[in-house]
């Protein structure tokens, strides 16, 4: 058997020379701006806030260093400085005194949520955009997102009328957006009827469209004072973690609904979905980077193990990459100073 012969290294310039050299446009800064693909500015970033009934001080969240249970006080002072820093959106999250089965602080009049919408559109005006999480878990007493059956179930159209009437308290409120999270069935189109209904049409919904059921969340549940009654879960209503058509069916649902924008939640283990679901519907596209996944990079930074940073960057303009219009993150503020400097 005669060996092959060995081809002799092709000089510069050769015909077998590579003649499309990918490092040509990645050899300087000006170069990879030039040509980069996808883009994270500050107006991509909605930064998520807690704020606190019954305390005087901002209270830190030991799972979440940097973040804290706010005063109405702070937070007013947090969306200027958040303002200052030219991010356009942020979402409060609610923490009440009390708590009751059905969750009735959630569309208070004076709950948490709404005195403090109401606060923040006072200091800020237009400045930013206004969202609040619609659901139930942290003003229930079983931290379910429902009303419960007596079988401990969560009643899926019960829960509906009670959506309802949160939005309309968060649109009196000064929201400009209601964001529910529950994953009921139909909660879309009840809450744009309600909406319409009583002529705050102009009201927009972020729907959490496609929320898995994901064990990224356990800061957040820390941050909000929330403990599901009996050990239970919320894997009969939230979304699937193994399924990616049911999640897109979810995606559709919402948007045919009536939905203004769509999200998916948790932002880095479902880049597939983000992805495809980019691909299929209109409407703008939101992603979640949620709190575990937020409390990884601190701890892992913390330790001296990876640059937070940088990190942080590169995990938000993956995101962006995959299809997001924009994320919620807790490095909104982090970011926005980087990205600023």
């Amino acid at each position: 058997m005669v060996p092959a012969e060995t081809p002799e290294p092709h000089e510069t310039g050769s015909p077998g020379f590579p003649v499309r050299r990918l490092r040509r446009l990645r050899r300087t800064p000006a170069l990879r701006r030039l040509v980069a693909e996808a883009r994270l500015s500050v107006d991509d970033l909605v930064a998520p806030l807690f704020v606190r009934e019954g305390i005087d001080a901002p209270a830190p969240i030991a799972s979440m260093p940097g973040e804290v249970q706010h005063t109405v006080d702070s937070l007013v002072l947090e969306a200027k400085r958040l303002v200052s820093l030219g991010i356009p959106g942020l979402i409060l999250f609610g923490v009440p005194a009390t708590k009751d089965a059905r969750g009735s602080g959630a569309w208070d009049p004076e709950g948490v949520v709404q005195v403090a919408l109401r606060a923040v559109r006072d200091a800020v005006g237009d400045e930013v955009v206004l969202m609040a999480d619609l659901c139930l878990d942290e003003y229930t007493d079983h931290g379910h997102c429902g009303v419960l059956g007596p079988n401990g179930e969560v009643l899926n159209d019960q829960t509906l009328e009670l959506y309802q009437q949160i939005a309309l308290a968060q649109a009196e409120a000064g929201a400009d957006i209601v964001a529910p999270s529950g994953m009921m069935d139909g909660q879309v189109a009840a809450i744009r009827a309600s909406l319409d209904g009583t002529g705050r049409d102009q009201v927009g919904i972020l729907a959490y469209a496609a929320k898995y059921a994901s064990a990224l969340y356990g800061p957040f549940r820390d941050a909000v004072d929330v403990t599901i009654a009996g050990g239970g879960d919320r894997r009969a209503y939230q979304q699937d973690l193994s399924n990616q058509r049911e999640a897109l069916e979810e995606i559709a649902l919402d948007v045919a609904e009536g939905a203004d924008i769509v999200m998916v939640k948790p932002a880095m283990t479902s880049l597939d979905v983000l992805a495809t679901a980019r691909r299929a519907v209109p409407v703008p596209l939101a992603a979640y980077h949620v709190s575990g996944e937020y409390s990884m990079v601190k701890a892992a930074a913390a330790a001296g193990w990876l640059d937070g940073a940088a990190v942080a960057l590169e995990q938000l303009t993956v995101i962006k990459r995959a299809g997001a219009d924009f994320v919620l993150t807790y490095f909104a503020a982090e970011v926005a100073e980087t990205l600023g400097a």
